[in-house]
């Protein structure tokens, strides 16, 4: 199944040739807002920004480690999106690292990658300096936060920048001049394991910028937008959906400052596009609910405000949905229009909830593999319950499929990544004559819409040859307001002659204390018998087959990767 583009795109070689293109189209208008010390927000044109990155380019290839691996880690911030564009466009391959890693990890990961440098923001300093001495690999550490260097290995970025742009002043042409190969691996990134652990995707210039035309393409976005960067940088959702795409079409990028402070965030830099996960954009949706529930004359004003929106505008195209919903409207900065939901399952009664006030939000999937995007909802061309329609350029198909046209979703073209790093037989296990095997389940309509079940890797078959989905199942238990979160697994009955459905579920003890009408905390016995009643009500959804048999109610968190995927392989061996 293929699909025609939505829009007009201009046509980009490589992200060299985007920067080139940005920053003359753009030139005057701010790529960034950033916050300095003094707590204001300065701009940083196109113009600037490509500035940067050749200035930066330029102190990198003198430090004389030709075109090596250039590993980066931090919070997202300008620095990072300098390193990124520096490197890629002429100085290496760029290697971005998750900075929520435990440090042992981030060393693997430093070292599997045979990182000649590594760029990394002051926070991770003195981690960086104790594990230095094991990386023979790594001749220089750049710090992002010093105004100097601290010794030959210990560079600042900042001095680094201030040297390429006396460099290119007195004629250094060396990285301005350095040619881009398509084809080749420019970008080295770690998958997030939420089934597996990290395997290194190799990404070329190719595979990024047909996906940044595709996305382009398939949804409305220019130059007078702006977006709030919220997911890690790392993550090539983020890098490529909230960072590149942004670039590409002249739209503002500010960074959220931690999770704490989004809703400040989002009131001082005013976006109008977000990229999110399920995980945020459900949380801020449970929290307009949260607060109408206080009084009961707000929720029957939210309730009918609703009602009434959508009645006018599906039924009389009468469109008073941000007026009516001016005080939410005006609490995520007053001018969100669209937001972009990824790398989970969306509810589908939040998108449509927000759409009634107003914001559009869009449901993609895509994967490391594919730089990410595979598919994604259009702007009038949409459905709540599905990841959308195939970006153009990609072939996407549903591989075997049953009786009920189930079956694994494969994806083919320039998007598709050149494989894993040092890793044929992973290769070989997903990419198969052109087609990458993403391990996802799902369906596609008359229409060409994708639905997805579930991970290939977590399907609980039962002695009867019944197939459950947890993630399914989870969707359902997550819909309760007394659960948290959820993780859904098969295990053996006492009598071994079928399989049954168990769950571990993480309780939200501030929804079960305003049940209970207490102020302290609740006894596990109660909340035990409060999630076994709303576990026994979600049961009376599902076939016999489906339904939980047994809970585990857990005091943490499951362990997430920074997407807020749960790593199942991890938690499932804690079970």
């Amino acid at each position: 199944m293929k699909t025609s583009p939505v829009l007009e795109v201009r046509t980009i070689k490589n992200l060299k040739d985007m920067i080139e293109q940005s920053s003359k189209l753009f030139a005057n208008k701010n790529a960034f807002c950033v916050k300095t010390k003094d707590n204001l927000y300065k701009g940083i044109t196109f113009s600037e920004f490509k500035d940067d990155i050749d200035s930066f380019g330029t102190a990198l290839l003198e430090l004389g480690i030709g075109k090596g691996f250039i590993a980066v880690i931090g919070e997202n911030r300008y620095e990072w999106c300098v390193t990124y564009l520096s490197t890629i466009n002429g100085a290496g391959v760029v290697v971005p690292l998750d900075k929520e890693l435990p440090l042992p990890e981030l060393e693997n990961l430093l070292r599997q990658s045979n990182a000649n440098v590594v760029v990394y923001s002051g926070k991770f300093d003195d981690g960086i300096k104790e594990m230095s001495p094991r990386l023979s690999n790594i001749k220089y550490f750049i710090n992002m936060n010093t105004d100097e260097h601290e010794n030959e290995s210990f560079l600042s970025f900042w001095a680094l920048l201030r040297k390429g742009k006396k460099l290119l002043e007195s004629g250094k042409k060396d990285y301005l001049n350095a040619s881009i190969d398509e084809n080749a691996m420019s970008a080295m990134i770690f998958t997030s394991g939420t089934t597996d652990h990290a395997k290194a995707v190799m990404l070329s210039h190719r595979n990024i910028c047909s996906n940044i035309m595709a996305v382009s393409a398939s949804i409305y976005m220019d130059s007078t937008d702006s977006v709030v960067s919220i997911l890690p940088l790392h993550h090539t959702y983020e890098c490529t959906a909230g960072f590149l795409t942004m670039i590409y079409n002249g739209a503002t990028i500010t960074f959220n400052e931690g999770l704490k402070y989004i809703g400040k965030n989002l009131k001082e830099a005013q976006p109008s596009i977000l990229i999110l996960v399920p995980l945020i954009l459900e949380s801020m949706y449970n929290k307009i609910w949260e607060q109408a529930s206080k009084k009961k004359s707000l929720k029957f004003k939210l309730k009918a405000g609703l009602f009434i929106s959508n009645l006018l505008y599906n039924v009389f195209k009468i469109d008073i949905r941000r007026k009516l919903f001016k005080s939410v409207i005006d609490n995520v900065g007053g001018k969100l229009r669209l937001v972009i939901s990824g790398a989970a399952a969306l509810d589908p009664e939040v998108a449509k909830g927000f759409e009634s006030m107003g914001i559009k939000v869009l449901q993609g999937y895509g994967l490391t593999e594919a730089s990410p995007i595979v598919a994604v909802n259009r702007d009038k061309q949409y459905r709540h319950d599905s990841i959308g329609l195939p970006i153009p350029g990609l072939d996407v198909e549903i591989s075997n499929p049953d009786k009920d046209g189930l079956g694994e979703i494969i994806v083919k073209g320039d998007s598709v990544m050149l494989g894993y790093y040092n890793n044929e037989a992973a290769t070989k296990a997903v990419l198969k004559n052109g087609w990458l095997y993403t391990g996802d389940l799902g369906r596609m309509d008359e229409n060409g819409f994708i639905y997805i079940t579930g991970r290939q890797k977590n399907i609980i078959v039962t002695k009867t040859g019944k197939n459950i989905f947890p993630e399914e199942v989870e969707a359902y238990i997550n819909k309760s307001p007394f659960i948290k979160e959820s993780l859904v697994s098969g295990r053996e009955n006492d009598k071994n002659d079928e399989t049954i459905v168990v769950a571990q579920i993480v309780p939200d003890i501030d929804a079960i204390k305003a049940r209970l009408k207490i102020d302290t905390e609740p006894s596990p016995e109660d909340v035990y018998n409060l999630i076994k009643s709303e576990i026994k009500a979600i049961n009376k959804n599902m076939p016999i087959y489906k339904r939980v048999v047994d809970i585990t109610i857990r005091e943490n968190e499951f362990a997430k990767t920074s997407s807020k995927k749960i790593k199942r392989y991890l938690e499932k061996t804690r079970v």
